[in-house]
């Protein structure tokens, strides 16, 4: 963020054509598109013809044992990770990005592993993973051997006795789950040698180049831009490294936390360095990788969970939001609306990306956009370590736990693991409620601009118009809402498992999620470099945004698992018994 900005910038004047190459909004729908149609060509434009051939001879095994038995038998499982297996970055040209945009890798002691791990270093690693991948194999075998048995008496039946078909279906079930923790021990077992240390310097000068454009046509000075574009990388790099140390990792304290950590060390320790300050550019990060993440959001995923999930997203989102704004300034009375709104916006939504969007929205001072991050990115940490550890202890469906996290916890990377940490199911239900819950980024932020047009900065004698709004509402979330639509229709002309395997396995994770986890991570570095704790002291007074988080994620939390039992299980439990 530039050093005389106090305010997210909304341009109060008139709309001009030049507005399209001159403000940051739409810079970052243009870069944001640059990547995607990039990934396009990449990933779309020549499909390899096995990838449907595979697909076809998956579903002719997978529609044969759905009409042979009343249950996903084990074949079905086996055709269904057959073609889990596809992937679109699997090309020689989606494995030299994926090369070129990874980050540091992971490491326990030695922090130089994250960046070249040596043939040694690698077979060491996998030596010692060995003992638990056969270990886990043993438990996978023996299950598979009981589900065998209690499938082939089911189908010795005929599939007519219904105790059977449940004793088989729960004995494959086990062995799901063992099977899940066998694969995940394997992995560890191959891990290969790799250098970064040369590739990271190319990617700096790369995505330096990429952002310096819009820059220059922004007005700003390039040359001292990429000169402090290396100051902000390196930190970038750090923040990187320590979120992929083993038990950083294992307590959910990630590169976005390091990122702001770090930067805040830096800027109230030694004070950050004057050259870097020009590249502190906070919104123009995080905006461009906010068009990214749209492309993620897709309709088909949203269909697919039904209703019960569109209620806990789109029901209890709105309400836990309004209600936590009212409380902040009603009991609590919070002296900044700003920070309030913002507070309740990243709490109630999606975390970050929602207090991005709705700070432009209602022009939040960037310390309040900053301690409402904070202290999203404390409690993400905390439920997604708790939550799974709760939910498991009081042996609550994985459906309903699913559910619960993909509602509650902010950032989407935390909910997936938090999901994975308790089964397939409920890593399927949390993430795509968490997808269909971004979707409100745009509309929140919508909203909140109407209301601070129309009623926060409203003066008397003064009607609201709609060119108003329009200068208020962050142009940016448009790039958000077209990358929804535009891979939404793509995902759904090339059918789903198409699709799972070009755009979700190719564009996205071979290209534009990369990418937008590195701007995301070059965000919260500028965020902490640019914030002094002197200028966040009087936000604490009271302790009120912590009050007001913790009261409103409570809230959330009721409120939440409430309605993911009653839809989920009372009204359409039909849809439940499908997933």
């Amino acid at each position: 963020m530039a050093e005389n900005e106090s305010n997210v910038v909304v341009d109060q004047g008139q709309t001009k054509l030049s507005d399209l190459w001159t403000k940051e909004d739409y810079w970052a729908i243009w870069l944001g598109f640059v990547i995607l149609i990039a990934g396009m060509w990449l990933f779309l434009a020549n499909p390899s013809p096995e990838f449907a051939q595979k697909v076809d001879k998956a579903n002719g095994v997978m529609a044969a044992e759905a009409a042979r038995a009343p249950f996903k038998t084990l074949a079905y499982y086996k055709a269904q990770d057959d073609k889990g297996k596809l992937q679109g970055m699997d090309t020689p040209s989606g494995k030299a990005i994926g090369a070129f945009l990874t980050t540091p890798g992971a490491w326990a002691s030695d922090p130089l592993e994250a960046f070249v791990l040596s043939k040694e270093a690698a077979d060491e690693r996998n030596a010692a993973a060995k003992a638990k991948f056969e270990s886990a194999k043993v438990k996978s075998d023996a299950a598979l051997a009981v589900a065998q048995a209690a499938e082939a008496a089911a189908a010795g039946a005929a599939f007519a006795d219904a105790a059977l078909n449940t004793e088989a279906q729960a004995k494959i079930a086990e062995w799901r789950a063992e099977h899940a923790k066998m694969k995940a021990a394997e992995k560890k077992t191959k891990t290969k040698p790799f250098n970064i240390a040369t590739s990271l310097p190319m990617l700096m000068v790369a995505l330096g180049l990429f952002f310096a454009v819009g820059m220059k046509f922004m007005g700003h000075d390039v040359p001292k831009f990429l000169v402090g574009f290396i100051g902000v990388f390196f930190v970038a790099v750090l923040a990187l490294m320590m979120g992929h140390q083993s038990t950083m990792k294992y307590w959910g304290i990630g590169a976005e936390a390091w990122a702001i950590i770090i930067g805040m060390l830096v800027a109230n320790t030694v004070g950050t360095p004057s050259f870097i300050k020009p590249a502190l550019q906070v919104e123009y990060y995080i905006k461009t990788g906010l068009v990214l993440l749209g492309a993620e959001v897709l309709f088909d995923k949203i269909i697919a969970i039904g209703i019960p999930g569109i209620f806990v997203a789109w029901v209890v989102t709105p309400i836990v939001l309004i209600c936590t704004f009212i409380f902040g300034q009603k009991i609590l009375k919070m002296p900044s609306k700003t920070l309030n709104i913002v507070i309740s916006s990243d709490m109630s939504v999606c975390g970050t990306s929602a207090a991005i969007a709705t700070a432009a929205a209602c022009r939040a001072k960037k310390e309040e956009l900053t301690l409402a991050i904070g202290l999203s990115l404390v409690f993400t940490a905390i439920m997604m370590i708790a939550m799974p550890a709760f939910i498991k202890a009081v042996g609550m469906p994985q459906v309903l736990g699913g559910a619960w996290m993909g509602g509650t916890i902010d950032a989407t990377g935390a909910v997936a693991a938090a999901g994975a940490f308790l089964g397939e199911k409920a890593l399927y239900v949390a993430a795509t409620i968490k997808m269909i819950q971004n979707v409100l980024i745009g509309v929140v932020a919508f909203g909140v601009a109407v209301y601070w047009c129309a009623r926060v900065e409203c003066r008397e004698g003064h009607s609201v118009g709609w060119i108003e709004i329009w200068h208020r509402f962050p142009k940016f979330v448009l790039g958000f809402l077209a990358a929804s639509v535009l891979f939404s229709v793509i995902s759904g002309s090339l059918g789903s498992d198409m699709s799972q395997i070009m755009v979700n396995q190719g564009v996205l994770k071979g290209l534009s999620s990369p990418l937008r986890n590195w701007f995301f991570c070059l965000a919260f570095t500028s965020i902490g470099l640019a914030t002094n704790f002197r200028e966040l002291a009087h936000y604490f007074k009271g302790g009120k945004p912590l009050i007001l988080y913790v009261a409103g994620q409570s809230f959330n939390l009721v409120l939440t698992l409430a309605m993911a039992y009653v839809m989920f299980y009372i009204v359409f439990p039909e849809i439940t018994a499908k997933i």
